[in-house]
């Protein structure tokens, strides 16, 4: 099978890799004082550790010998994930954490061997579906182990059966998100999960690292989605989810969920399904400010009115934002910029329910101008990120999620934390990405001089940030996962006996420890 690979040191489609406009550079130039870098370096994948006769009987494991590469090339793309930590390693040539090998299965059977095999051999295991990660999570501990297997889970991508009766489907992990779609299309169905990663992230990644797709006011969290699951996992196969919810004990679907590959190796998903949406209407909004656009988010959560997609930018963001839309609708605005999606059948109701509700709580309507061209661009970010790195500028993300009462403390602290190490002429933007009854998550967008070590700044940088979450009693994270760029503050955020919980659950089901080491688990 082919699948689209991508870029080894950028975000996606290597065809969609664009150097930034002329006019945007000067801007850049003015703001960071930045310059081209250097052209990314280029050099040897370091040789497999595997020993020979392990790579003899890994093969023997599979019908094919297409089934298990070792190749240099393969074994580069399946190098760490997307994180702004991760390109900067790779332009720099640092191929260290390249795995041995590269195996890939297309049954469940196949996963269970290899798993089996890993835990005989004490060899490390790393899931790998998309390659979206942006925590560290694909990136495994070597030390005691005799190798590290790429488990690429990208012929497992089948559409194994339909429920039109209980509108649920049941995929195989590696579908990615634009085909999960067009599979369902077929049926007259859709899953509606869009993450900013969604053109190559997969149906494994999303339950594997509790994703949170752009759609989730109206359709609800990845793990809200799951209702069944399969697991290989080394003590044997775990089969979880007979009904919709249920009260037989802790819900073990939960705990796999957000495992990251820790615990089992996810070899089939069952998801809650829709029906295609027939009409579909995106607008912008105005709010005078960050906590008038807020509390207007809170009113329609707490009402039960939220639409399919509502997303507030602060006012950073907002003129950010704005700037780049010199073609999009009219004169400049100032305020935070909201934006509002409707997607379902007869959705005129509600359009106008939510805009009588807006208008009530001092919001300004805009039209769909700019919300179309919201949708239209939604997938496009990392893309900029990587334009922005290549002129000299350190652009990274990060999200975590609150309280409605404390998000104001949250947003500010943050900031400030960022601000102060990146130092002059930082850039911090915000928006609210993910809206609850009873609080959101808001998700940070810097950009900095990158100066001589832009690594050594950023983890710096994302420390301080961490530490103001914990210190304002925020979550570390609300969907980008622990990985291992989270894990001291994981430890943090859930306290000694949620960490024993975790290392209990760990050492029964992988004894050896294989599956994915040194990720999550404090």
């Amino acid at each position: 099978m082919t699948h689209r690979e991508m870029h080894p040191q950028r975000w996606g489609d290597p065809a969609h890799a664009t150097p930034l406009p002329d006019s945007s550079k000067e801007l850049v130039d003015l703001i960071f004082g930045a310059n081209d870098t250097p052209g990314a370096a280029s050099v040897e994948v370091p040789a497999s550790q595997l020993a020979p006769e392990l790579l003899d009987s890994l093969a023997a494991l599979f019908a094919s010998p297409d089934q298990v590469l070792a190749d240099d090339e393969t074994r580069r793309l399946r190098t760490r994930g997307k994180s702004t930590p991760d390109l900067l390693k790779a332009r720099v040539g640092d191929l260290s954490d390249a795995p041995d090998v590269v195996v890939r299965p297309t049954t469940h059977e196949e996963v269970a061997a290899v798993v089996a095999w890993a835990a005989e051999h004490r060899v490390a295991v790393v899931p790998f579906g998309g390659g979206t990660a942006v925590t560290g999570g694909l990136v495994a501990a070597r030390d005691g182990f005799a190798g590290v297997v790429s488990l690429d889970l990208a012929d497992m991508d089948r559409l194994l059966s339909v429920d039109p009766v209980a509108m649920t489907a049941t995929f195989q992990p590696g579908v990615r998100g634009p085909a999960a779609e067009e599979l369902l299309a077929a049926h007259g169905l859709r899953l509606g999960h869009h993450p900013q990663s969604f053109e190559f992230a997969t149906i494994g990644g999303f339950a594997a690292t509790r994703s949170s797709g752009q759609n989730s006011a109206g359709f609800g969290r990845f793990d809200q989605m799951v209702v069944a699951l399969k697991v290989a996992t080394p003590i044997g196969d775990l089969e979880v989810g007979s009904s919709p919810l249920n009260a037989a004990g802790p819900d073990i679907r939960q705990i796999v969920l957000g495992s990251e590959g820790t615990l089992g190796v996810i070899t089939e998903v069952t998801v809650r399904v829709r029906a295609v949406a027939t009409e579909t209407r995106y607008e912008a909004w105005q709010f005078e400010s960050f906590a008038a656009g807020q509390a207007a988010m809170r009113h329609l959560a707490q009402r039960q009115l939220l639409p399919t997609i509502i997303r507030l930018s602060d006012e950073a963001e907002t003129a950010i934002n704005l700037a780049s839309q010199t073609d999009v609708g009219g004169e400049a605005l100032t305020g935070c910029l909201m934006i509002v999606g409707h997607e379902g059948d007869r959705i005129a109701p509600q359009v106008a329910r939510v805009a009588e509700e807006l208008t009530a709580l001092g919001g300004t309507a805009l039209g769909e101008d700019r919300g179309q061209s919201w949708v239209e661009g939604r997938f496009h970010a990392p893309y900029l990120r990587d334009s922005l790195l290549d002129v000299g500028v350190l652009v990274e993300t990060l999200e975590t999620a609150t309280f409605w009462s404390n998000t104001e403390r949250l947003h500010g602290a943050v900031k400030t934390a960022l601000e102060s190490s990146l130092g002059e002429g930082t850039v911090v933007l915000c928006h609210v990405s993910h809206v609850y009854e009873t609080g959101c998550s808001l998700y940070f967008t810097v950009a900095a001089k990158q100066g001589d070590d832009p690594l050594s700044r950023w983890l710096a940088a994302k420390a301080a940030a961490c530490d103001a979450m914990m210190d304002c009693g925020a979550t570390i994270t609300h969907h980008h996962a622990v990985g291992t760029d989270h894990k001291a503050w994981l430890a943090r955020e859930i306290g000694p006996v949620g960490v024993a919980m975790l290392k209990g659950l760990k050492a029964s089901v992988d004894p050896a420890g294989v599956l994915n080491p040194g990720v999550l688990i404090p």
